[in-house]
């Protein structure tokens, strides 16, 4: 099993920073994928980033060139770094990881965490 710890939103006013967290832990031969996703009240998660183990990444259009995602693989820790923030990044942030454990592939998603962005 997988278990996630996330960590580092809270508010912000617009143009302001914040870094998120998530590190995995528990019973896994190795992390495929990492992400970061988002969601508002009414709509469905969307994709904001993702780190795979090559370190390739991938950022939603939205977020590009204001956002970092990062990896750390000795301690498979996950990070997001949100610079420039805006009211309209405000959401519930979700990690993402997709862990391989015998040939297995599985999902676990994170908590959440809060990121509200004043304006």
């Amino acid at each position: 099993q997988v278990q996630l710890a996330e960590s580092g939103g809270g508010l912000v006013q617009a143009g302001g920073s914040l870094r998120l967290s998530c590190a995995a832990s528990g019973s896994f031969d190795r992390i495929a994928t990492m992400a970061w996703y988002r969601r508002t009240p009414g709509n469905e998660r969307e994709l904001v980033a993702t780190i795979g183990s090559s370190g390739i990444t991938n950022y939603a259009d939205s977020v590009k060139g204001r956002f970092t995602i990062s990896r750390a693989s000795a301690s498979n820790t996950v990070h997001l770094q949100m610079n420039s923030l805006k009211p309209d990044d405000t959401a519930v942030y979700y990690c993402n990881v997709l862990a391989v454990s015998s040939g297995r592939y599985s999902p676990t998603w994170g908590q959440g965490t809060q990121v509200t962005v004043s304006s």
